[in-house]
């Protein structure tokens, strides 16, 4: 019963086999084997749409490297309270953008709202030299809460940023997850919405260590490579992480591991929902699910070796917690089996509050 994260879980057999295959023979060095170009082949295919795509290590990487893609001085990078560059990447975002500020925004469900993206933006008008100059937008896909954005809410969003001459950058460390769930297609949820630039996970649903940025204008990526190297996210055997990305394109696997993680999701959230006195805190969109249980629950399932995390209610729950409740995460993933599941409602079931 492992749901603390679908960072836990290893590579799907595919991926892994690719990877194992692309061990033997030599091929160029730092993203000049056929391979890695054929890869930024099937990123156009699946986005429909020209891409420049650059591997990167880890998610942090991927966010923090778009973002100082578009740095200047006294930057201001407009994100959601919550999202993972300003509360889970210890400073990367600021430190690669050479400085940039990151202005936090409220919003429910995890979700930016246009009127609020606008007033933020409307802080830091040209004329003021003293409060610094907006730069980009940020948004994640999923949300930090397991929400999803919709093609519409996005383009939303991308007007404003648009209008402000703002690019809008796209989190998707479980982008695949938003786009099973949201039944579209990837282009539908990211460049036809207005996205200009997008954090590609692989990490979480399937891969090892392979994470893309893709720009759907590549004139933007200009120079994106020296950010990269004075990263240290140039990989010398390139190859590695194109072969993880070719299986996991093909044949829509990544969508495929992505709908099984959901479908595990949407099966937890509703046996939690039967169970007296558990509640959840929405219908998850992808594959996560915010669940409250008795503390009593809490107990039976960490005896019995489940892993999740504890999770702080404010902003998800309305009403306050009682005194003998909690609010977990529970992360579902591409090897997330139904008796994991079942036997995790089981005792949340048999210890109701």
């Amino acid at each position: 019963m492992i749901f603390a994260s679908d960072n836990w879980m290893g590579a799907s057999d595919r991926v892994a086999a690719a990877l194992v295959e692309a061990a033997g023979g030599h091929a160029p060095a730092y993203g000049n084997d056929p391979l890695t170009a054929s890869v930024e082949a099937d990123f156009a295919r699946v986005f429909e749409h020209e891409v420049a795509a650059f591997f990167v290590a880890t998610g942090t990487a991927a966010n923090a490297l778009a973002l100082a893609q578009f740095g200047k001085p006294g930057g201001v990078v407009f994100c959601h309270h919550d999202a993972h560059i300003a509360v889970d990447e210890g400073g990367a975002p600021e430190f690669f953008s050479g400085g940039a500020r990151l202005h936090r925004i409220e919003g429910a469900e995890g979700k930016l709202r246009p009127a609020d993206l606008a007033a933020a933006i409307a802080l830091y008008p040209a004329s003021a030299i003293h409060h610094g100059q907006p730069a980009a937008v940020s948004i994640s896909q999923l949300t930090e809460v397991g929400t999803a954005y919709t093609p519409a809410e996005i383009a939303a969003l991308a007007e404003i940023a648009h209008g402000a001459g703002l690019p809008l950058h796209m989190d998707g460390a479980r982008f695949g997850n938003a786009v099973a769930g949201l039944g579209v297609s990837p282009a539908e949820t990211s460049w036809r919405a207005g996205v200009d630039v997008l954090s590609f996970g692989g990490s979480k649903n399937g891969c090892f260590a392979a994470e893309a940025v893709l720009f759907f204008d590549p004139e933007k990526s200009r120079g994106f490579e020296f950010h990269r190297k004075r990263a240290g996210h140039l990989f010398s055997k390139s190859r590695f992480v194109s072969a993880q990305f070719e299986a996991y394109l093909a044949n829509d696997h990544w969508l495929e591991l992505a709908a099984h993680a959901n479908g595990m999701a949407r099966r937890l959230a509703v046996g939690i929902e039967a169970v007296s006195g558990a509640s959840v805190a929405f219908a998850p969109a992808g594959n996560e699910v915010f669940a409250v249980i008795s503390k009593a629950a809490d107990v039976a399932l960490r005896e019995a070796g489940a892993a999740y995390y504890e999770w702080p209610s404010g902003g998800l729950i309305a009403a306050p917690l009682d005194k003998g409740s909690i609010l977990v995460r529970l992360v579902t993933s591409f090897r997330t089996q139904a008796s994991d599941v079942d036997q995790f409602v089981q005792i949340v079931s048999a210890n109701r509050a």
